[in-house]
């Protein structure tokens, strides 16, 4: 998720506009997390990560405890298994470079120094991987709404596309064909039950001339949809492996580790295993933090593994 805001009654994770990218977690406990008359096979949890749009909520570095704190939640300690759901009746006749770059993006970014940004993150089984496996994508033409859909409605589509092949450690992007329009956001990650499996999802508006959610500058030869979904996938990414059922890692505020760097860049692209390279803002290091070494200098603790 990109950096979001929280709501009392449930953490919210959107990825926004540049300025704030702060990611919230939804509050722990089943009761608190279930939406309103979900589909009967769905439970679906609040939207954390949100990553809101450049200059929608002014600093995301204030009024924030400096370290991420750990709720007791558990972390994605085996990785993630990512297959990503491309939404939306225009994805069946698309010709564009989204589709296969970000397959390229899943195919590429696991092990990798930016996603062992994540790994000193642990729950009481151990910490969190840096392994991400791709198993590709769906397409699925059936249309996507106009407005900002619920989680409850993305998760059905993630039911629908994945169903029996759903796994503890999935990780299920879903890719909308359709702009933010009003919303205020970019992207954010949930969590859901898909027959019975608990699983994590996210969900992504089509970037396309989208100045508030584009990381702009230098892309490593993307196209510029692609390259501003490539860096709120990562956002989301990241938050979704060290808080991935909004009760892990966040500071006093519910920013989550992307959250706290929204909107933030080193001077580098980001290398992947692949040899492709993104324009990734970095993720909140604690360690970085007490130790020095954030690509932001003295004071923070943000880093992307350059």
């Amino acid at each position: 998720m990109i950096e979001g805001f929280r709501r009392r009654s449930k953490r919210h994770s959107l990825l926004g506009l540049a300025a704030f990218t702060a990611c919230a977690a939804a509050v722990a406990g089943a009761a608190s997390l279930a939406q309103a008359d979900p589909p009967p096979a769905l439970f679906a949890g609040g939207t954390n990560g949100i990553v809101f749009a450049h200059g929608a909520h002014g600093n995301p570095h204030g009024g924030r405890s400096a370290q991420l704190v750990y709720h007791f939640g558990s972390v994605m300690g085996s990785g993630a298994a990512v297959k990503s759901i491309f939404w939306g009746s225009s994805w069946g006749t698309y010709t564009g470079d989204k589709i296969t770059g970000i397959d390229s993006f899943y195919t590429g970014v696991g092990s990798t120094a930016y996603a062992r940004t994540t790994t000193e993150y642990t729950d009481s089984s151990g910490h969190v991987s840096s392994t991400v496996t791709s198993g590709g994508h769906v397409v699925d033409t059936s249309a996507a709404p106009s407005g900002a859909p619920s989680t409850s409605q993305v998760l059905a589509v993630v039911a629908r596309d994945i169903g029996t092949s759903a796994v503890a450690n999935g990780y299920y992007p879903v890719y909308s064909d359709r702009g933010r329009g009003n919303a205020g956001y970019c992207a954010w990650h949930s969590w859901g039950l898909v027959n019975g499996v608990l699983v994590q999802f996210a969900f992504f508006f089509n970037l396309d001339g989208d100045p508030g959610c584009d990381p702009g500058g230098s892309s490593g030869g993307h196209s510029q949809g692609l390259a501003a979904i490539g860096n709120v996938s990562g956002h989301e990414l990241s938050e979704a492996l060290t808080d991935p059922h909004g009760d892990a890692w966040y500071d006093n505020s519910g920013a989550e580790n992307a959250d706290k760097c929204a909107w933030t860049f080193s001077s580098k692209l980001v290398s992947f295993t692949n040899g492709t390279q993104w324009k990734i803002q970095g993720n909140w290091s604690n360690a970085a933090y007490t130790n020095g070494g954030s690509y932001l200098g003295s004071g923070s603790g943000c880093v992307d593994g350059n």
